[in-house]
């Protein structure tokens, strides 16, 4: 682990405060949570993005979200995103994870 040093505005010092009395859990993994969840949740959408944008695969997507391709298509599903996956891409993602 690494030290890292922030400064939080107070409204939500005292919700990580409320949140790891609340979980029974200590201040530095509330903030660990939801530093992973905001990376989680960028790192999909700059692959949404990219994927949106044509300049990516839909496995390569995936992969950039750090998601498999069926959860990748789930969640482009959750939120009405059409899927664009075309035989040749599905061709060319099988051969990519046929040498990883």
């Amino acid at each position: 682990m690494q030290v890292v040093a922030a400064r939080l505005p107070k409204g939500i010092a005292r919700e990580i405060e409320r949140i790891a009395a609340e979980e029974k859990l200590d201040k530095s993994s509330v903030i660990a949570r939801a530093i992973d969840l905001y990376i989680r949740q960028w790192k999909f959408d700059a692959a949404l993005r990219q994927y949106e944008n044509g300049k990516v695969t839909t496995l390569k997507a995936a992969t950039l979200a750090g998601l498999s391709i069926w959860e990748f298509l789930e969640e482009l599903e959750s939120r009405k995103i059409p899927a664009h996956y075309s035989s040749e891409e599905f061709i060319e993602d099988f051969e990519t994870a046929r040498t990883e």
